[in-house]
């Protein structure tokens, strides 16, 4: 899948909680009564101090006024009574994970029963030295989006290509545009940067130096205008500069590879994408190929970072192993990727997937449907991302794939759970505008904008999408079934959706302040996914107390 990354900050405000109390070894006790309506928390109105910002998916409503997953309190109040039963595997089905990181190198899946490196598949099961997961990508990086690959292999019926065919011609243009408005950009500050420096002797300097020249120079005048306009976006000029260099490669990157109908991304691998039946491509190393390859790295440390080293951030989960399968590009996955990404991870041992992409064409579908009813069979939980086009999946004409049911249709299966994206702040902007919603077709939110995470080369960054919001739910996911692993993959769907945190107010419906909706009316649940209550609840269904 082929985002930019966002991160943008709005609020949200809820109503209900469920109240805890702690009994015996190792047990929790749901209250039947909600705690009071706790309508009274004030907007976050201020930025979040540097700390909050790295961890505001962890805060609680209540006590932080912070609209996150209460993890943190999870842990402070919970996961101390409640015994560990197992690890949980987790796989990131995703673009490859910097297998070497210091806060991901001690939360890899290690697949015992192979031997590394000896072009041997010791444990027969069809894949290769796969130690960490598996590389069906091979040594492809860039691809094209799966309707610009229609129209170079003229796939489907004439009414596909002709859809296809309208698309590329309104998003090519458009890219080619801001391929030159962003270079031109850059250009312009790269310029008056480096007058200004020369003009006060260096090469970092700060708003208040700049705002301080006095100068009658038009030249000089225009580069302190250009510049004291760049402050507004970012702390640094070196900051916009770096802002814009990723909207170039960006945009260049739509033009040269996502949108270019003679661009072929997958000779490099030997197989035929479109027959399910061609196989044995791919290898067993699923790190990621390039710094900028980063997203997968991104998704599991949020996920499973190594918690309490000292190091980096905190991942949602403990006791849980990241299995790494790497079969998203920077562009669109192939179904055929993604369906055997699927079965590898469930004949693997995972018992969460992570689909962090999405796309809007599917030629082959079918493949993924069966292997999410695999999955279902097998009982392991597929949690996948929204998407970040401002969406309402419910309309057929913003179809967002993989999904578990066609549009308003039933269900297929009952093991996918569709996350959206929730922003920092605590008010009626707190769905992410770039998050996709729909009554039907997405379940719960959670938080995705501006979320900080692991990077390639032992680095964090803030990165936002509901690529960010769906690994926060899987993180509950894991957490759940670390304590309580004989939940099915329905039980721990249904725990996570009927937990969350009630949202009644009207809240901006893609970032647009005249169309506001309660949040049930753009999501199934109207909630915001909780950790602190998914465990309450977990305990109370795995006691067979309360029935799902």
């Amino acid at each position: 899948m082929k985002t930019l990354q966002l991160n943008s900050l709005k609020s949200l405000f809820f109503l209900l909680a469920l109240a805890l109390t702690l009994s015996g070894c190792g047990s929790t006790a749901l209250v039947n009564a909600p705690i009071e309506s706790i309508a009274g928390v004030p907007e976050k109105v201020a930025d979040l101090e540097e700390a909050e910002a790295k961890r505001w998916g962890h805060a609680d409503l209540i006590t932080d006024t912070i609209p996150g997953m209460s993890v943190t309190r999870a842990y402070t109040e919970l996961l101390p009574k409640l015994k560990v039963q197992e690890k949980v595997i987790v796989a990131v089905l995703d673009s490859g994970i910097d297998l070497n990181h210091e806060d991901l190198d001690g939360v890899l899946w290690t697949n015992d029963d192979e031997v590394s490196g000896n072009n041997v598949d010791d444990d027969k099961n069809g894949y290769v030295d796969d130690i960490h997961g598996y590389n069906f990508l091979g040594e492809s990086l860039p691809e094209q989006l799966e309707y610009v690959r229609i129209l170079r292999l003229k796939l489907g019926d004439a009414a596909l290509q002709a859809k296809a065919q309208a698309l590329l011609d309104k998003e090519r243009p458009e890219a080619e545009a801001n391929s030159a408005r962003y270079t031109q950009i850059l250009k312009t500050v790269e310029e008056s940067d480096a007058a200004i420096q020369s003009h006060l002797g260096k090469s970092v300097y700060t708003a208040e130096d700049l705002a301080g020249i006095e100068t009658t120079d038009a030249g000089l005048q225009q580069n302190i205008a250009v510049l004291k306009q760049m402050f507004s976006f970012a702390p640094s000029i070196n900051d916009v500069k770096k802002q814009l260099e990723g909207g170039v490669k960006y945009f260049d990157g739509q033009v040269k590879h996502n949108l270019n109908t003679e661009f072929d991304g997958r000779a490099v691998v030997g197989d035929d994408p479109y027959d399910f039946n061609s196989r044995g491509y791919g290898n067993g190393n699923p790190m990621n190929r390039s710094e900028d390859e980063s997203h997968g790295s991104h998704v599991a440390g949020i996920i499973a970072a190594e918690r309490g080293n000292g190091l980096g951030v905190d991942g949602v989960a403990d006791h849980v192993e990241i299995m790494s399968i790497r079969a998203v590009p920077d562009g669109d996955e192939y179904d055929k990727d993604i369906a055997l990404g699927i079965r590898y991870a469930v004949d693997n041992g995972a018992r969460v997937i992570n689909a962090s992409f999405g796309k809007s064409f599917s030629p082959n579908k079918e493949w993924v449907y069966e292997a999410l009813k695999y999955a279902a069979e097998k009982d392991v939980l597929f949690v996948h991302a929204a998407g970040n086009d401002g969406n309402d999946l419910d309309d057929t004409a913003n179809a967002n794939y993989p999904n578990d049911q066609v549009f308003t249709g039933p269900e297929m299966v009952d093991n996918v759970i569709t996350v959206g994206s929730l922003d920092q702040a605590y008010g009626s902007g707190m769905v992410s505008a770039f998050s996709n919603y729909g009554k039907t077709n997405v379940d719960v939110f959670a938080p995705g904008g501006g979320i900080y995470s692991t990077m390639p080369g032992n680095s964090y960054e803030f990165q936002g999408g509901t690529s960010m919001a769906a690994p926060a739910v899987s993180g509950i996911a894991a957490l759940i079934l670390s304590r309580y692993p004989k939940l099915s993959a329905s039980q721990v769907k249904k725990i996570i959706m009927q937990s969350g945190l009630q949202v009644t107010i009207e809240v901006n419906v893609a970032g647009n302040e005249e169309d506001k909706k309660p949040l049930s009316a753009i999501s199934r649940t109207g909630k915001i996914a909780n950790a602190y209550n998914a465990l309450i609840l977990a305990d109370q269904v795995s006691r067979g107390k309360i029935s799902l």
